[in-house]
């Protein structure tokens, strides 16, 4: 209608504010109503130590693009420290150029290990119960998103991703090379 500004979302016939950039992220599900409830004895206690201790996507063409990258660097070394540096005359300029090579490379498979292995900025699944909402302290008019499909409620800027099957916080995107989500706690590395 005409009444409703570009800044406003009309769910179940009510209008809501929400900024323009979530405008595709607002989720036409209602929040838990008062019959409804997240069972969260589904997911076992070992599950969730585990994945405190490692984060780590099992998604098969994930695995197999870090298994490339790392052989890719592994190959790169071969061929600067064997065909390159080696047949070189010069002993010094083989001994420098080959300590900064692998340095570096050492350097870029750690940050690739690390990107990896970090959580990206999950949101816990099923955080989108009565007790957490109360325990917002919501203001007046303030409005809250709900994933529809890991049922958690999705701070500002954060995007389910169907790989890892999480809201992601700050999500930029899934990468493949790194077999994770590139969000909030592993863009820096």
């Amino acid at each position: 209608s005409s009444n409703v500004s570009r800044s406003s979302v009309r769910v179940r016939g009510e209008i809501m504010p929400s900024s323009g950039h979530r405008l595709r992220d607002v989720e036409h599900h209602p929040l838990l109503t008062e019959n409804d409830s997240y069972d969260s004895s589904s997911s076992s206690s070992s599950e969730a130590d585990v994945a405190d201790r490692v984060w780590f996507i099992r998604d098969g063409c994930g695995m197999i693009c870090a298994v490339m990258t790392w052989l890719l660097v592994v190959y790169a070394d071969f061929v600067v420290t064997f065909v390159m540096l080696l047949p070189s005359k010069d002993f010094w300029y083989s001994v420098v150029n080959g300590v900064l090579f692998n340095c570096l490379a050492v350097l870029a498979l750690a940050s690739h290990l690390r990107t990896m292995l970090t959580d990206p900025g999950a949101v816990p699944k099923g955080n989108a119960t009565k007790e957490y909402m109360e325990s917002l302290q919501l203001k007046p008019g303030e409005v809250i998103y709900k994933c529809p499909k890991c049922c958690c409620i999705k701070p500002e800027r954060a995007h389910h991703c169907s790989i890892c099957k999480r809201c992601i916080r700050k999500m930029d995107h899934h990468c493949p090379w790194v077999n994770n989500c590139v969000g909030e706690k592993n863009q820096r590395f």
